[in-house]
């Protein structure tokens, strides 16, 4: 992935069936290792906006380049390769509560045929990045709110992704543990990974001082 630009909308719309247009119009440059926030009211089209980067979703108008890639040219069967890069952190955490914390960060690296001994190696350094390698053992049904959100940070980047996404990240944390989760993100995009987090939280994007895109009724309000 090459390009100064590392994400890159140029007039994209996105219209779901039945007619609800999610974006519209919307133009932005996000710059290689830049950090930014993604903010609207809920329904504005934050969690469209990802999803179009992660090729989850296609848009009706306009391109999309990530890396200097143009994603409209993409072919399906590429796809998993190009998630490769882009790391993806949800409110939710979708962590596998029957596996235990080592095994959820492994995951992707065992999707891409990694080999076990690279493995150990990535996913510790990892869980060492986050805070959480003496729980690598447990499994996350044992862990707070905080340290499962860890885990899928740390799930997320184990692949030593170009791109963060952060969907809500700090959805369901108090402001104290919110403020560590954005610190965290903050940390890997200081060593060059573009991080672009979704939320609602007004007061912390303040705090965080990064660039703010707004998102209205799908429509980039600059």
């Amino acid at each position: 992935m090459n390009s100064d630009n590392m994400i890159h909308f140029d007039r994209v719309n996105k219209r779901y069936p039945g007619g609800f247009e999610a974006l519209a119009d919307v133009s932005f440059q996000l710059q290689r290792a830049e950090m930014a926030f993604l903010t609207g009211h809920s329904g504005a089209g934050k969690s469209t906006l990802l999803k179009l980067i992660m090729l989850m979703e296609r848009p009706n108008k306009g391109q999309i380049f990530v890396g200097g890639q143009n994603l409209e040219r993409f072919p399906r069967r590429q796809i998993p390769y190009f998630r490769r890069h882009i790391g993806v952190v949800f409110q939710n955490h979708q962590l596998l509560f029957d596996r235990t914390v080592f095994d959820n960060v492994a995951l992707p690296l065992e999707i891409a045929g990694v080999t076990p001994k690279e493995i150990g190696r990535r996913v510790r350094a990892s869980l060492d990045k986050v805070g959480l390698l003496k729980k690598e053992k447990v499994k996350p049904i044992t862990l707070s709110g905080g340290e499962q959100q860890r885990v899928g940070i740390a799930r997320a980047v184990v692949n030593k992704p170009s791109v963060l996404l952060a969907d809500e990240p700090t959805g369901n944390l108090d402001p104290e543990l919110s403020e560590e989760i954005m610190q965290l993100f903050q940390q890997f995009n200081q060593v060059g990974v573009t991080v672009l987090v979704a939320t609602h939280d007004l007061a912390l994007v303040k705090q965080m001082r990064h660039r703010v895109l707004r998102l209205d009724h799908g429509q980039l309000i600059v």
